[in-house]
């Protein structure tokens, strides 16, 4: 039998938060680097926690020229989306 469904709200326990955020990060990186390797698909991710602090899925210092493009058009792509859909929604 599997787990229950856990609903969609804020933890309040900031340690219980916190230890969930370590989790699910790491969750979530690992399925990352599968789609990879599976499917053969460029993944990048970015993540920011609370306290605004950065996460990469990836070490830029390994990337040569021409990767470090390829992610910049995907993250100028990404953002050009973003700011279409705040536009969409008359956000500023």
């Amino acid at each position: 039998m599997g787990r229950g469904k856990i609903g969609m709200k804020k933890i309040e326990n900031p340690t219980s938060r916190q230890v969930t955020y370590s989790k699910r990060r790491l969750g979530i990186m690992k399925k990352a680097e599968e789609l990879t390797v599976l499917c053969d698909a460029r993944v990048s991710l970015v993540i920011f926690s609370s306290s605004g602090r950065q996460r990469r899925g990836e070490d830029l210092e390994e990337l040569d020229i021409q990767e470090l493009r390829g992610l910049e058009q995907n993250l100028e792509e990404a953002l050009r989306i973003v700011r279409e859909r705040k536009g969409f929604l008359g956000g500023k």
